[in-house]
């Protein structure tokens, strides 16, 4: 089985450097860079849907993106972002190259504030350890809860990368040693330490009813484990000579799981199966971030978005009739 996805609109030059970090809302995506500047990019409802043999180019140009900015939001860039999947989409937290993690707040005149700097360990901006430095963060899907992972590995609810599964219950965090720890937030005790891959993690995320998990990084594996008894359930791999896995996300439904590689390529993957749908590959350079884009009311295609190393976002959706 296959399934095929467009290119609906690409965003060049969405950044003057790379992109580290996308977050999706029912209102748009948000993209973080190695400048100080949080945007968020508005795609309008009105797109076309035509599959046709000029699909993409009416598409690109019909697509017009317009982004709201969040200005100084980190001085020295911003590395991760994170709203709460399928969430109200009115809260926004970051974690910058400054150390901190911020909290923004949607204003009534849609624009974002920020509501607080969070230092789960302590000490000054950018005077920190490794041990008190915010790397990545994490929203509940009611965005009430926030976890975070220092530099040195911590976890506060509180790596290399976090994520908490959606009722909040959960966080999971991977490990420069292959390792993935999942922490029950309620009594604040370790519940499963996953070993089954052996090099760094980049990437984990919780499926939408929070049943498995997906782990990946420089093994070039993604793999998921059973959330109810730590099993390891399923490996997804293209091949032998895999490249690194820099970022995941689930579909709304769970199907389906995207990934961005250090290799440029961007892949869909059945859970079902195993196997590899679509894989897109628009460039050589790195792909740091990829996100399904929240799923309109109705029978709309679903679609996702992927930005790296070239400083630009592109959006795909899913051809009609596909798979």
């Amino acid at each position: 089985m296959s399934k095929q996805y467009l290119t609906v609109h690409t965003i060049d030059d969405a950044h003057p450097s790379e992109i580290f970090a996308l977050a999706a809302t029912a209102d748009g995506v948000f993209s973080a860079s190695g400048g100080s500047t949080i945007k968020m990019h508005r795609l309008p409802s009105s797109a076309p849907v035509d599959d046709g043999p000029t699909a993409n180019a009416a598409s690109a140009s019909a697509t017009s993106v317009a982004a709201i900015e969040i200005p100084k939001a980190h001085s020295h860039g911003c590395h991760h972002l994170a709203t709460g999947r399928a969430g109200p989409g009115k809260v926004l937290a970051s974690a910058g190259f400054g150390q901190d993690a911020k909290i923004w707040i949607q204003s009534g005149d849609n624009s974002w504030t920020e509501h607080a700097t969070v230092r789960p360990w302590g000490g000054e901006a950018n005077k920190s350890t490794a041990a008190a430095r915010v790397w990545a963060v994490a929203l509940s899907a009611d965005e009430q809860f926030l976890a975070c992972s220092s530099e040195a590995g911590k976890v506060a609810v509180f790596g290399m990368c976090v994520d908490l599964s959606p009722d909040g219950r959960f966080a999971a965090s991977g490990h420069e040693n292959g390792t993935v720890y999942v922490f029950n937030n309620v009594s604040g005790r370790l519940i499963y330490s996953l070993t089954g891959l052996s090099k760094p993690i980049r990437a984990v995320r919780f499926s939408p009813g929070g049943t498995r998990l997906a782990a990946a990084g420089d093994a070039g594996i993604i793999a998921i484990y059973d959330t109810r008894n730590g099993e390891h359930v399923a490996s997804l791999s293209p091949g032998p000579a895999s490249a690194w896995v820099m970022s995941l996300d689930w579909s709304h439904t769970g199907e389906w799981l995207l990934s961005g590689s250090f290799d440029g390529r961007v892949r869909v993957w059945s859970v079902e199966t195993g196997a590899c749908v679509a894989t897109h590959s628009e460039s050589d350079q790195t792909i740091w971030a990829v996100r399904w884009l929240p799923k309109p009311p109705g029978r709309a295609p679903e679609g996702f978005c992927a930005a790296g190393a070239r400083g630009a976002i592109t959006f795909y959706r899913e051809a009609s009739g596909s798979g």
